[in-house]
């Protein structure tokens, strides 16, 4: 399936699913073309666009190596999934349509595969606002490299676009689950963390660009989701995790949940309820005590 080129360089599949992001989507791919890796194609999913989509993809038509497959809309997991099976490279990469890859991203990343047991490798990412302006924001996680699954089950500590992964991870663990509208990446990463090791690097290859009314922003439909993907994997691997990480990943879930909803909200009786199921859950986790301390303090 995958091929090589006359410099050896295995083929990289990058996949950008997309939903009207038509002012966005010719940088997003001129950024994945101007990899001084030259062995790659681009196939571009798009989810049932009704803005301008397909006329700013015309001049991308005469490119071999860019493929456009427009579909009805069925949202960004089947999105995604589609672009899994169009592609062909030994390696697959993802770009958001509103997002933009640094040209030395695949000359960073691939090298770093240099071991058949490493799954994915990932890198650190930085920010713009919806105008291209640079954001500065601090880095909210900790990143892992190696066998990461206690680390991951607490956070989802890897930015999405900046993950590159090997097709074996998808023949062995599987593709996105279709029947999760968020969170769709980190279910993936906790599968795969399993079977695989994840390398990190700091450099910069990505830049994710934030803007009003994105789905990220939608809290409590991403906790929502967030509990089912937990519950989900610690059904599927029960013994993956030690009972003590376990409860923490579970405490950690209702305190993060609290503070999101006292941070956004400005409410204290259901964050409290949810620190106090945390506490239950783990007596010992420093951070249910801290939160506690915020919101009875009204710091958040």
């Amino acid at each position: 399936m995958q091929s090589v080129n006359e410099t050896n360089e295995p083929l990289v599949s990058v996949v950008i699913a997309t939903f009207n992001m038509g002012q966005y989507l010719p940088a997003a791919i001129e950024s994945v073309l101007a990899q001084t890796w030259k062995n790659l194609e681009v196939i571009v999913v798009d989810d049932g666009s009704t803005d301008d989509t397909a006329d700013r993809l015309a001049k991308f038509s005469p490119i071999d190596r860019v493929r456009y497959v427009r579909t009805e809309n069925r949202g960004q997991p089947k999105a995604k999934n589609l672009g899994l099976t169009e592609a062909r490279g030994a390696f697959i990469a993802f770009c958001d349509a509103d997002d933009l890859w640094h040209s030395e991203k695949l000359r960073v990343q691939i090298p770093m595969f240099s071991s058949p047991d490493v799954g994915v490798v990932y890198s650190e990412v930085a920010y713009i606002d919806h105008k291209g302006a640079g954001i500065n924001k601090t880095r909210p996680y900790s990143r892992h490299s190696g066998h990461i699954t206690q680390q991951l089950v607490m956070k989802n500590f890897i930015p999405f676009g900046t993950a590159v992964i090997r097709r074996d991870c998808i023949e062995k663990n599987g593709a996105f689950d279709e029947t999760l509208p968020m969170g769709i990446d980190w279910d993936l990463w906790l599968r795969y963390s399993v079977d695989w090791k994840f390398k990190y690097s700091s450099e910069i290859t990505y830049t994710y660009r934030i803007w009003p009314g994105q789905m990220s922003n939608n809290y409590r439909g991403r906790y929502k989701n967030a509990f089912r993907i937990l519950h989900k994997f610690l059904n599927l691997y029960p013994d993956a995790l030690p009972a003590t990480i376990t409860d923490r990943a579970w405490a950690d879930m209702y305190i993060s949940r609290a503070m999101a909803i006292a941070s956004a909200e400005k409410t204290f009786a259901e964050p409290l309820k949810d620190i106090l199921v945390g506490l239950r859950l783990a007596p010992a986790y420093r951070p249910a005590w801290r939160s506690l301390a915020k919101l009875v303090l009204r710091k958040v």
